[in-house]
């Protein structure tokens, strides 16, 4: 496979600038491929030791990482899973749940296994811990997916060395760490320029102050994406758990921001929004601190979902994009979610 020519031709196809630093990257992810897809038998007897079977692609948000990973997990004529790193570990979490219902041990190696059946590679596009609890059972989880041969491709605002800092007992998070440098090529893309926000400039739905003309604006839209839809309540159940929402309408859903984000909600109830999801609107965000940073994080888990089930979007906001301000902690975290909301509020993102 000619991964540059290929790349080259994707980038004139789609009006993509094409940059140096990704080419590079388009090299090294060849090198990759060769080593992992495209070997001889006996060129894996022989070079087995020095193979390595994990992708960690690292950079500033918008410098077109998602771009060059989607194009090269698209060429892959391989069995293989893309999907949200959240929805991931709440599939974990189902099949674990299973199998102790039916008290079965190595409920990790089970469930590998059964991954192994299904596929030999996945991607997780923008990979972040933010759970205590899937920070602590990584290490074990990981070292089997790769111990089983599967491939794993992440891309990542955050250095491996810098996953989950200053987490809750992140002495227990470095056992997954240790596996991930280990078992995978670390490489960092080096682009000055945010592409989301250069090439979507003109946000027709990311509306500020909150104000009458904001509100006559955001309610103008509304109302004609959802002419001639009926309101109806919309009830999700997420294992037995029953969340409701007042204003849907036939795959539009209407929010107060304090309605999905100042409540004890998360990623697994934003996946179950998302897939009911064709638009969504959310009105009156507002700017964070460290006394609203649990919304702030709810919010971000929100739009990173919002973002890879590719759903258009619309908000009113207490502050323009770029002024809407962040808790300390979040800060790194919450400049993708600005570059997301680019593009999903840009008048090009339907």
């Amino acid at each position: 496979m000619n991964l540059k020519k290929l790349f080259l031709i994707h980038c004139e196809q789609n009006n993509y600038e094409i940059n140096q630093n990704q080419l590079q990257i388009i090299e090294i992810l060849k090198d990759f491929y060769n080593k992992n897809f495209n070997l001889s038998f006996l060129s894996k007897i022989f070079s087995k030791k020095n193979i390595k079977l994990g992708f960690y692609l690292t950079g500033d948000v918008g410098v077109g990482k998602t771009m060059i990973l989607n194009f090269f997990f698209e060429k892959l004529n391989e069995n293989k899973l893309r999907l949200h790193f959240n929805e991931f570990m709440i599939n974990f979490h189902d099949f674990i749940y299973k199998n102790k219902k039916n008290n079965k041990e190595n409920s990790i190696d089970y469930f590998v296994k059964d991954l192994k059946k299904k596929l030999n590679i996945l991607y997780f596009d923008e990979f972040q811990v933010t759970n205590i609890v899937d920070a602590m059972i990584l290490g074990k989880l990981f070292e089997k997916i790769f111990q089983e041969k599967i491939k794993v491709i992440f891309s990542s605002n955050t250095k491996i060395d810098d996953l989950y800092k200053d987490g809750l007992q992140r002495d227990q998070f470095l056992p997954f760490i240790k596996i991930l440098k280990k078992y995978s090529h670390e490489n960092e893309l080096l682009i000055e320029e945010d592409y989301r926000a250069s090439k979507n400039s003109k946000l027709e739905r990311f509306l500020s102050p909150l104000n009458q003309t904001t509100n006559f604006k955001f309610n103008k839209f509304f109302r004609k994406i959802t002419k001639n839809k009926k309101q109806s309540l919309k009830i999700l159940d997420i294992r037995g758990r029953k969340l409701k929402f007042q204003n849907f309408y036939d795959g539009v859903f209407k929010f107060n921001f304090d309605e999905v984000c100042d409540r004890n909600i998360g990623a697994e109830d934003y996946i179950k929004i998302a897939e009911s999801s064709d638009f969504i609107f959310i009105e009156k965000l507002p700017n964070f601190d460290e006394n609203n940073s649990n919304q702030q994080q709810r919010f971000i888990t929100l739009i990173d979902i919002i973002y890879e089930k590719r759903i258009p979007l619309m908000i009113t906001s207490e502050s323009n994009l770029h002024s809407v301000t962040s808790s300390k902690s979040l800060i790194e975290t919450f400049k993708r979610t600005t570059s997301r909301l680019h593009e999903l509020t840009s008048i090009v993102y339907n």
